[in-house]
Order: structure tokens, then C-alpha cells, then sequence
């Protein structure tokens, strides 16, 4: 049995309908059940309620095999309350249901200079080693930024033509689509052959940088698309405007300057998965059909 944590979310949705296409069994842990399609309901068993509350994950693991782990954003708290403390009970949960296999989703830096200053990148490396401590098989699928957070601005892009971000536009960094994350996850989720503990980046085919992709954008849609690089001052009001903590906002700030500065670059140069959706097929797919809605 596999358990699914966070299964109505970019990722989570996507390792769902990949285990059904490769016809595993999952139990799936949702805070809203209704949130979930009738047709994943009807799939697969699913257990209502949150994944950082112990008596909820004491009913989902019992016989679980495999475990996908997946903190959800909670930018109203701090780090460490959002990665370690929503943590700390499945990892008691997984010792106690003798638990075989975890599959996380990380962040790029562990092993680099800025494993420990780079925000939210920290505390995903914190909370990993949190998970590990649980003694179970164990991969982290460390990833770049997803080519996905680019939609989250399609309001932005259709009216103005504009996407924003404080990293200099000319700096190349890899990216992923959360598609390609579900496959590799469900993948790792239902392959019993595989023990011991590390993380492994799951990287995109290309690195790009953002005037690149304004390039790509603007050939596909068929419009001048610019990008706008804004100060990290204003990256960061702009969290604390919408509820983030002090803590979240500046841990935002912290893990682009890392990013500016090399990081993911750094990380991506270890053994890697490489994925296959570039983003000139990534905008055709998912940011077309939302911008131009």
C-alpha cells in the first residue's frame, strides 16, 4: 500500500494519476475529500483529514509500504513550524508502522555553500534529514524551481504582457513541470527494489533564464511578453502583503538570492533525473490554454 499525502496539490495530483495509470494501490490523506475528482475517490481508499495530525496518520499508515511526503504551504507560520513541527509526526508514525520507503519533495542546495542560509531551501533540507531519522528507504526528490509557478502570474501576462521576479534576468537556472515531478514519483512510490537514503535532482531538459523564457512565451503566445526584474525589498512586501510570516517572506527572499548566486546551478551538477517537458512544450500545454482563457 501507498500512502499520498497532499494529493489535491500541483504534485500530488499529478503522482495520483500516475499510480493509477500504473495500477498501484494507494491510500490518499486529504484535509477535503470533496476536493479530490469522484473518479480518484472511486480509485483509490482515502483517509480525511491532515497529514501533520498523529492520529490521522496513524490510520493511513497502518500496512502503508511506501510513504509520498509532501509539507503543504502554510505561509502564515514560520519555517520552522511549517517544515520541522508539521513534520515531526509522521516521522513517529512511520517507526511505528515499520514504514519501508519515503519518497519526500525537496529543494536543490544540499551540499552547497548555501545549504544553511537559503530559506525555505533550509528548512526542506532540515525536514529531510528530520525524515531520515525515521529509518526508513528514503529519496528526496530535490527540484529547481517549477516551470508551473510562471501560470500563477497568467493575469499579469495576458493584461500586461509582463511577468515579474527579483532574480536578474539574464541568470540561467533549470526549472521543472510538476507533471514530470508525479511521474518520477510515482515511479520511486512503486518500485519496491530500492533502499538506503539520499536525495536525487529531478531537473528539467534545459536551463533557461527569464528573458529566455519571455522569449519562448512571447513566439508561442504570439504576443511581446517581457519579464521585469523588481527589487528583493518589493519581492518581499509583496508576501507579507498577502499574510506570509516575517519568517516565510524573508525565507522567499533568502532562497532566490541563493538561487541568483548559483545555487540550484551547483546542485543541479550532481547525479540528476532529467525530465523530458521543456518549456517551449510546457507554455503550449498549460500556459496557453490559461492565458488565453
Amino acid at each position: 500500500m501507498i500512502v499520498i499525502t497532499a494529493p489535491t496539490g500541483q504534485i500530488g495530483r499529478n503522482v495520483v494519476r500516475e499510480l493509477a495509470k500504473l495500477g498501484a494501490s494507494a491510500r490518499l490523506v486529504a484535509r477535503d475529500a470533496s476536493k479530490l475528482d469522484p473518479d480518484v475517490r472511486a480509485r483509490f481508499e482515502v483517509v480525511e483529514g491532515s497529514h501533520g495530525d498523529s492520529a490521522v496518520l496513524d490510520r493511513a499508515l497502518e500496512g502503508a509500504d511506501a510513504l509520498f511526503w509532501l509539507v503543504p504551504p502554510n505561509a502564515a507560520l514560520t519555517l520552522e513550524q511549517a517544515y520541522l513541527d508539521f513534520t515531526r509526526p509522521v516521522v513517529e508514525a512511520a517507526r511505528k508502522h515499520q514504514v519501508r520507503r519515503i519518497v519526500s519533495v525537496t529543494a536543490l542546495g544540499r551540499g552547497t555553500r548555501w545549504a544553511h542560509e537559503a530559506g525555505l531551501v533550509s528548512a526542506s533540507i532540515a525536514m529531510d534529514d528530520l525524515l531520515m531519522s525515521a529509518g526508513s528507504g528514503f529519496r528526496g526528490m530535490a527540484m529547481p524551481s517549477f516551470m508551473d509557478n510562471v501560470a500563477r502570474q497568467a493575469a499579469a501576462i495576458r493584461e500586461k504582457g509582463l511577468f515579474f521576479g527579483p532574480i536578474d534576468g539574464d541568470v540561467r537556472l533549470p526549472a521543472t513541470a510538476t507533471s514530470d515531478m508525479g511521474v518520477v514519483g510515482a515511479q520511486l512510490l512503486d518500485d519496491a527494489t530500492w533502499s538506503g537514503q539520499e536525495e536525487v535532482a529531478v531537473l528539467g531538459p534545459e536551463d533557461l533564464s527569464n528573458l529566455e523564457m519571455a522569449e519562448i512565451m512571447s513566439q508561442v503566445l504570439g504576443r511581446s511578453i517581457r519579464y521585469q526584474q523588481i527589487p528583493y525589498a518589493s519581492f518581499k512586501q509583496q508576501f507579507l502583503d498577502r499574510g506570509a510570516s516575517e519568517s516565510f517572506a524573508q525565507g522567499y527572499v533568502d532562497m532566490y538570492r541563493a538561487k541568483e548566486e548559483g545555487m540550484d546551478a551547483a546542485g543541479a551538477k550532481r547525479a540528476a533525473i532529467r525530465t523530458s517537458t521543456d518549456f517551449r512544450t510546457w507554455v503550449e500545454r498549460v500556459l496557453k490554454p490559461v492565458v488565453l482563457a
